[in-house]
């Protein structure tokens, strides 16, 4: 008998499979598991170097900004507000989403959307003001970059709330830092587009920094057109209107900052309006934007017919105040 005879073989009980011993700690599991996370781990980066470039694009702004250069410094915000505006996005498509590139994204709107804006606005707006003006108007900044970082914390917080009714989805608590970072900057554009006047003046440059500040904080509702739908009908007119913000943004790109500064502001009592009429209908929390627009014309419309509500007829000149004369008939001949 040979020696590989005498080797004691174990019995194998029928129907049971030999266990394979499991991965050993730290070690893949696979060659396709461990391709998998390689290919995850570099799509992990292509959004997190999005936020990187929009933070560098902050940080160079506010290096123009303070050498008196408004131009650049303008581009390269917008820039910073495109790029940060994509790397969400760019996360969600590539399904590259991520607790570190999160973190990371909240920390880059601090600079971006918080000291940036604030610091541009003082290099600019004081460049030419006294020591003492200097020295108070440094005290808005502060407040205003503290703002915006405690409306970001609260922002982290709200997303975290699974019990909110699924209407305030549709709308913001109060003014997000992208649009307070571009509110913040209209003492800028006023200035590049009309030359010196009252908003170039100290006292009027630190008491907007304060009030977009509180803008930010409070807890007044913004629309969130995120969830925002375009109706078939009104593609034409859309497409108009870009067509127009993009001929006033080649020719005069400081109006058409003003001009979209003043109608957001213009939208806010619109926001609070149909953010208290969904809040006091639970039975409508669960509709879709559309479909609430829908049931508040149908209710209108009930209430004209009960009486409860008058109904806004518009008014038209009539003929004889417009001074029109019927034409007057004139009989055929042979009658």
């Amino acid at each position: 008998m040979s020696d590989r005879d005498r080797v004691r073989r174990t019995p194998r009980v029928a129907g049971t499979r030999k266990r394979r011993e499991g991965p050993v700690a730290g070690r893949p599991r696979s060659r396709r598991a461990a391709a998998g996370e390689r290919s995850r781990a570099g799509r992990l980066v292509v959004p997190s170097a999005i936020t990187i470039l929009a933070l560098c694009a902050a940080l160079t702004a506010m290096r123009f900004g303070e050498a008196g250069e408004a131009h650049p410094a303008m581009l390269l915000l917008a820039a910073a507000a495109v790029l940060d505006g994509l790397d969400g996005r760019v996360a969600r498509m590539m399904d590259a989403t991520s607790r570190m590139g999160a973190e990371l994204d909240s920390l880059a709107d601090a600079v971006n959307f918080g000291v940036a804006p604030a610091v541009m606005v003082y290099t600019l707006m004081f460049r030419d003001e006294t020591d003492l003006d200097k020295n108070v108007g440094w005290m808005p900044v502060l407040v205003y970059c503290s703002a915006i970082i405690l409306r970001l914390a609260r922002f982290n917080t709200l997303l975290d709330d699974d019990d909110a009714p699924a209407y305030t989805k549709d709308f913001f608590v109060g003014v997000p830092a992208p649009a307070a970072a571009v509110t913040v900057l209209l003492p800028i554009g006023l200035a590049e587009q009309f030359g010196d006047g009252p908003w170039t003046s100290p006292v009027f440059v630190g008491c907007w920094l304060v009030f977009v500040a509180l803008l930010a904080v409070s807890r007044v509702p913004t629309f969130s057109f995120k969830s925002a739908k375009l109706r078939p009908r009104m593609v034409a007119p859309a497409l108009i209107l870009v067509a127009t913000a993009a001929a006033l943004l080649f020719t005069f790109p400081y109006a058409l900052m003003v001009v979209l500064v003043l109608g957001y502001l213009a939208h806010i009592p619109f926001a609070w309006r149909m953010q208290r009429w969904i809040s006091s209908r639970p039975e409508y929390w669960d509709y879709a934007p559309h479909a609430r627009r829908r049931q508040r014309r149908d209710d209108r419309r009930a209430a004209v017919a009960a009486g409860t509500r008058r109904r806004v007829i518009p008014v038209r000149k009539s003929s004889a105040r417009l001074r029109l004369r019927r034409p007057e008939r004139r009989d055929q001949p042979g009658d």
